[in-house]
């Protein structure tokens, strides 16, 4: 069969391995209080045997974390990986279920700021305050498999930019393209502009006087509501407009362009992995890539 070590090479997890090693000692302790805490509740009660004693995992901590990379970067089958740890396809699909939990729970890495991690969009807006950190905001959809008739809210994945059904992620990040934070994932008809509001973003940009966060065109109505916060790109001029004043505001636009386009370079860096390119798993997935990128962006 595969020797184990060969799996942990980076062109399968997507990670280096000393990311793989650091990785694996983070999750070490909320893993191992998952397990107990399960553990507990079937049992009703405290254990009665030793710490140790009883039947041992068939995959370790890094047995499980290495297919949970495997499956999230290549979108590898659980019967494939689980003939290739000799075990059964139950048990590595529990496993990539656990792990790849708590890897959406880690937070995001923040440059030069080791051990700090950027969990909720109130700790994204009080990081930018404090380092003076002008945000990028846009949201991003991923394709899912339609939803099977009769059942409720079937329509409300139709997106009616992509005219597919998707799942939508609002996305922020910082001027070098490092991915800060990700909203869960909602139903692809919302829009762009609801889902940040949805978010919170408001009450955000109501305690943080300071912050300014670069937004696209389909955030007008931010724009409005929170001028000088919210930045939107100037509205494009009437067909005849003066030559001089056309220009002006197509150089203000560009600008604008300019600056807020890393957003879409770290989205990019979140489709590189495979279970993105189609979503059809779990909610939790785009954040467990997210907080993987962001933590290779800042290692990098």
């Amino acid at each position: 069969m595969v020797d184990r070590s060969v799996l942990t090479h980076p062109l399968f997890t997507g990670v280096s391995r000393a990311h793989l090693s650091s990785l694996t000692a983070e999750l070490a302790r909320p893993w191992v209080a998952e397990v107990e805490g399960r553990r507990h509740q079937a049992r009703g009660g405290a254990r009665k045997r030793a710490l140790g004693a009883g039947a041992r995992h068939q995959l370790v901590l890094v047995d499980r974390l290495v297919a949970t990379l495997i499956h999230l970067r290549h979108d590898l089958p659980h019967p494939v990986l689980a003939l290739l740890y000799e075990a059964d396809r139950s048990t590595v699909t529990r496993a990539v279920g656990e792990v790849r939990r708590l890897l959406a729970q880690r937070g995001f890495a923040v440059a030069d700021r080791p051990g700090v991690r950027l969990r909720t969009l109130e700790d994204v807006f009080a990081y930018a305050q404090a380092e003076g950190v002008r945000l990028r905001l846009d949201a991003t959809e991923v394709q899912v498999r339609r939803p099977a008739a009769g059942r409720g809210g079937r329509k409300a994945f139709v997106s009616g930019k992509k005219k597919q059904n998707t799942m939508k992620a609002t996305v922020i990040a910082d001027h070098q393209g490092r991915t800060l934070w990700t909203d869960a994932l909602r139903p692809g008809r919302i829009h762009d502009a609801t889902a940040a509001r949805t978010a919170g973003i408001g009450r955000c940009f109501d305690h943080f006087d300071l912050v300014q966060v670069l937004l696209d065109n389909g955030y007008p109505g931010l724009g409005r509501d929170h001028r000088g916060k919210a930045l939107t790109p100037p509205r494009k001029l009437r067909p005849g407009a003066i030559a001089p004043f056309a220009e002006h505001r197509e150089r203000q636009r560009h600008d604008h362009s300019s600056q807020r386009i890393t957003v879409e370079h770290a989205l990019a860096d979140h489709k590189r992995w495979k279970q993105p390119q189609r979503w059809t798993h779990h909610r939790d997935t785009y954040q467990a890539i997210a907080t993987l990128v962001s933590d290779r962006t800042i290692t990098a």
